[in-house]
């Protein structure tokens, strides 16, 4: 009974900031490693950031500095801070976990830098 959902996307202008959201159910977020990854039309999912259940995050080079990866336990909710956003962001976003050899995800959120 694993479910993801994301929510938080939309237009904004390149330099501009977005926070994305993804609810999650039972206690995924606290026990398990979170991942965010974005796909943009024509190319392969890549991953963005991840955060352990002991806090220790990481991000792809290409957003570090920019991003930031958080959580709320008592929320089960897993967030994704963008600053600074640039057209190469576009992309639809997704939550994901891997729990007993299987990768679960959320049904994405699109997120669209132009102006």
């Amino acid at each position: 009974q694993v479910q993801l959902m994301e929510s938080g996307g939309g237009l904004v202008q390149p330099g501009g900031s977005l926070s994305l959201s993804c609810a999650a159910s039972g206690s995924l977020v606290s026990r398990n490693a979170m991942k965010w990854y974005r796909q943009a039309p024509g190319k392969q999912r890549e991953l963005v950031a991840r955060i352990n259940s002991g806090g220790t995050t990481y991000y792809t080079d290409s957003v570090k500095g920019r991003f930031t990866i958080s959580r709320d336990n008592a929320k089960n909710t897993l967030y994704l801070q963008m600053n600074s956003l640039k057209s190469e962001d576009t992309a639809v976003y997704y939550c994901s976990v891997f729990i007993n050899a299987r990768q679960f995800w959320g049904q994405g959120t699109q997120v669209t830098v132009s102006s």
